[in-house]
């Protein structure tokens, strides 16, 4: 068999055009190129599955969202990633406003992805759904005693709410929701009250304020509640004794819902292979991914009528804030003053 230096076939080489279809053999085959902040086990299964059906090969860099951004930065158009995966709406606003991604619009995504779980001009779509919620400790916590992330202000919380610091994406994103809604003002004063009822110095991640609630160093904390079932389900047992020794409780149900955040993707604006990454966005929202991918991650589908894992829904159903999540990352910087001004550190 004859092939250029780019995998033609000759020009010269009747047989080759003959033979045009085995030719295919020698091109390099199709591949799509993906940073991704999620871990690899979490992530690259799905990814088999997809070059197993499409033949599209996926290569893979993981690492730190920050790291990969300044990364993506840094290489600017001749950066190699095609796709972008990442957690938090408002690192993904900070991807498109550093102008780090491409618009794409489809139809399959559009139809998959909620309006207020997408950037609104195609920039980047949701791929899982996460909530910002209390864990408890139930021997010294009455539930009746919990209402909304409000309440979390009062007195009555002195010295006894773990969370992790002002630095972190998840709470900045968290208090942008409350600027959205609530308005500045409002915002502040409770941020005050707030950060006055810590136990501790922030510290650590979520999976830390879970434990330091488990072992009596505060009664009530802050987390994302994949941190909890991945917990739960944890090969490591004290892990496991720490995640029974609390419970779950959805804030704000009786007004404007629980803050949800997303996981989410975009095409680069270096992309060489837009196409490949554009497909495996539309693959990681069927409904055969997304069950896979909420059940592999302890997240709920972003796809509307795909039901949660067994434990998820043991945690019942909850009322999400219908916000769009692009004010997360359009109000970050506001919401990171906001923290500073209440000496949240």
């Amino acid at each position: 068999m004859l092939c250029s230096r780019r995998g033609r076939p000759s020009a010269i080489s009747l047989l080759a055009l003959l033979l045009l279809p085995l030719l295919a053999a020698c091109s390099s085959p199709e591949s799509v190129n993906v940073y991704s902040a999620r871990q690899e086990a979490l992530i690259k299964p799905l990814l088999d599955r997809f070059t197993a059906e499409t033949g599209i090969a996926v290569n893979l860099v993981t690492g730190d969202g920050d790291a990969l951004l300044a990364r993506l930065r840094n290489e600017g158009l001749n950066s190699p990633a095609d796709l972008l995966l990442t957690s938090d709406a408002g690192n993904l606003y900070r991807a498109q406003q550093a102008d780090l991604l491409q618009p794409v619009s489809s139809p399959a995504l559009e139809a998959a992805v909620p309006v207020n779980l997408r950037s609104e001009e195609g920039y980047w779509y949701g791929l899982s759904l996460r909530a910002r919620v209390l864990v408890y400790a139930p021997d010294r916590v009455d539930e009746a005693e919990l209402s909304d992330y409000a309440a979390l202000a009062d007195p009555s919380w002195r010295q006894r709410i773990c969370v992790r610091s002002s630095g972190n994406i998840y709470n900045q994103s968290m208090v942008a929701g409350m600027l959205a809604s609530q308005g500045a003002e409002a915002t502040q004063a409770w941020l005050q009250g707030f950060v006055a009822n810590f136990a501790r110095q922030p510290q650590g991640g979520d999976r830390d304020q879970i434990k330091a609630v488990a072992s009596g160093q505060c009664d009530i904390a802050l987390v994302n509640s994949y941190y909890l079932g991945g917990m739960l389900n944890s090969g490591d047992a004290e892990e496991r004794a720490a995640a029974e020794q609390v419970r779950l409780f959805w804030p704000n149900q009786a007004g404007r819902g629980v803050h949800v955040n997303i996981s989410g993707a975009g095409i680069t604006r270096s992309a060489s292979h837009s196409d490949e990454a554009r497909q495996l966005i539309e693959f990681m929202l069927r409904e055969d991914s997304q069950q896979w991918y909420a059940e592999a991650n302890n997240e709920y589908p972003v796809r509307p009528g795909i039901a949660p894992s067994a434990l998820l829904q043991s945690w019942g159903e909850f009322k999400a804030d219908p916000l769009n999540v692009s004010e997360l990352g359009r109000l970050n910087a506001q919401a990171v003053m906001a923290m500073d001004q209440s000496n949240w550190k």
